[in-house]
């Protein structure tokens, strides 16, 4: 039976203790947020680090989701994230596939291009002016389209398509099936790893984005939750009716406010990601291990 040395047994205690810190490090502000959020006036004021509210309310829960406009907002952001999963999945699958087919022509110089698109870019104002020419501006497609296909995703989706056995390819070919059959009924099926860890990446980045919003979108009523949160815990802006209100609420402060805000828009999220958890591991190295 192998026994480990000191030096293997150090190695693994310095390790652990710098994954806790690191663990304890990247904990803490979303329990200190939480906490926060379910917390008193009394509670919220005082001094210390405090891990869990020591007389729990969820008043500052119901009045962020009285404001007006939250709803909205939520709804725009669950339409901006699904549509964004999907366009995403689709675009990324439907260039990944060719580009890993060795019979596909040029498909070395094609790749060169798409890192290249990694390291530069447009930038700002060229981005906007072609969202402006495209008559995109004020719509969801705003802000799902630019990001419907990304060179990131597109590599680890097209190393993982690499990763099928080429007999499975050739046999479906030998059965008749044609590169759209191939690609719906082959490959597609046997991808649920990667799609579901392209799928997550797509949706947290669409679900937390605010900047596109903010530039591309001038209707109140067609903003996103994110941009709602900002203009509450960024900007300052008021949720409640007056001041008074505020120096004499018995359930809820700005404090207790602004962090219950900002866990409304993020529980949602962190509830979805146990589902996809169990495929992230293997999506990730089965899509980055193979040239």
């Amino acid at each position: 039976m192998y026994k480990k040395t000191w030096t293997e047994h150090t190695f693994d205690a310095v390790n652990l203790l710098l994954l806790l810190l690191l663990a304890l490090l990247t904990l803490y502000p979303f329990l200190y947020t939480l906490t926060m959020s379910l917390s008193s006036p009394v509670d919220s004021k005082l001094p210390g680090l405090h891990l869990l509210p020591l007389d729990p309310t969820w008043g500052s829960y119901a009045k962020v989701l009285e404001q007006a406009g939250i709803g909205r907002a939520f709804l725009n952001t669950i339409v901006r994230t699904a549509l964004g999963i999907v366009l995403v999945l689709a675009f990324t699958s439907l260039t990944a596939y060719p580009l890993s087919r060795k019979s596909f022509p040029h498909r070395a110089g094609l790749m060169k291009l798409y890192v290249f698109s990694m390291l530069f870019s447009g930038g700002l104002i060229p981005m906007y002016l072609l969202v402006q020419n495209l008559g995109l501006l004020n719509s969801v497609w705003a802000l799902v389209l630019p990001t419907s296909v990304s060179a990131f995703n597109m590599i680890i989706m097209r190393n993982f398509f690499q990763s099928i056995p080429e007999e499975i390819i050739d046999s479906a070919k030998i059965d008749g099936a044609g590169e759209w059959r191939t690609y719906l009924s082959i490959v597609l099926p046997l991808s649920l790893p990667v799609m579901a860890v392209v799928a997550l990446w797509a949706g947290v980045s669409n679900w937390n984005a605010w900047f596109d919003a903010m530039i591309y979108i001038q209707d109140m009523d067609k903003q996103v939750l994110q941009l709602f949160v900002r203009r509450i815990v960024i900007d300052g802006e008021d949720v409640i009716a007056s001041q008074t209100e505020v120096l004499h609420a018995t359930t809820y402060t700005k404090e207790t406010l602004k962090a219950a805000t900002v866990m409304v828009a993020t529980l949602p999220i962190l509830f979805i990601y146990p589902f996809v958890q169990r495929f992230f591991v293997k999506g990730i190295m089965l899509g980055s291990v193979k040239g």
